[in-house]
């Protein structure tokens, strides 16, 4: 591996401690997402499955490998 320069050094530190800071916050992000995607996930009756068109013109439910 190629020796940094000292500009190269100060960048990487420079981004290191914002990778720092950030941390805790986007932890928080994730958190926050988890939580509400097990709100809105909760047994949600109108859930529409991705499908194609039934011979009747209403949606086929498919597991969506196709």
């Amino acid at each position: 591996m190629a020796h940094l320069s000292a500009t190269q050094l100060q960048w990487r530190g420079r981004i290191e401690t914002g990778l720092r800071f950030a941390a805790p916050v986007l932890d928080l992000v994730l958190a926050a997402g988890d939580r509400l995607s097990r709100v809105v996930d909760r047994d949600d009756p109108e859930l529409v499955l991705p499908g194609r068109l039934g011979r009747d013109g209403q949606r086929a439910l498919t597991d969506g490998r196709d």
